[in-house]
């Protein structure tokens, strides 16, 4: 499914990392069962360029916790967004908070949640590869304005060895 909202990618918000905190004192009020509310995502790297969501991935203890929180996040407002990655990983979006949120369910021990943070951490040490990523995202947001899904494929492979970079230790 093509999305035609257009690609937006704004420059870092200084004001991200607090509204991160902010989030997650939320969310681990309505889900004291997280083992863990990590920042993932561009804009948890400071000084990317990034879309203007703040994304969150909750890990919970196991699967048998994802219903229960699935329930608490509905009533929240957050909007379903199903299962991604096919690796136990389920995605909501809340639209209508500033900024917008968009948070991932998924049990301990989850490979998605550790590429995740593994990226993250090397950008985050890593400069260079973050000015190439931003540089890359600047790229695919032209040519793909109008194709949200073409943006973030296209992105996989940047992604994948860098993760991969990462998971070996290589840096």
């Amino acid at each position: 499914m093509t999305t035609h909202s257009p690609v937006e990618l704004v420059p870092c918000d200084p004001q991200w990392p607090q509204a991160f905190r902010r989030i997650r004192d939320r969310l681990l009020a309505l889900l004291p069962q997280a083992l863990s509310i990590d920042h993932i995502g561009s804009t948890s790297i400071p000084g990317m360029i990034a879309k203007p969501i703040i994304d969150i991935d909750i890990v919970l203890p196991g699967l048998g916790h994802i219903d229960g929180a699935t329930r608490v996040l509905l009533a929240e407002g957050y909007e379903p967004r199903g299962n991604r990655y096919d690796d136990q990983v389920w995605a909501f979006l809340s639209r209508n908070l500033e900024p917008a949120e968009r948070v991932y369910l998924c049990p301990t021990g989850n490979g998605t949640h550790r590429n995740r943070l593994a990226f993250r951490d090397y950008l985050v040490a890593h400069p260079l590869a973050a000015a190439d990523y931003a540089a890359l995202k600047r790229r695919l947001a032209a040519e793909f304005r109008m194709d949200g899904d073409g943006y973030t494929a296209h992105k996989r492979e940047f992604v994948d060895a860098t993760v991969a970079r990462a998971l070996a230790g290589d840096g």
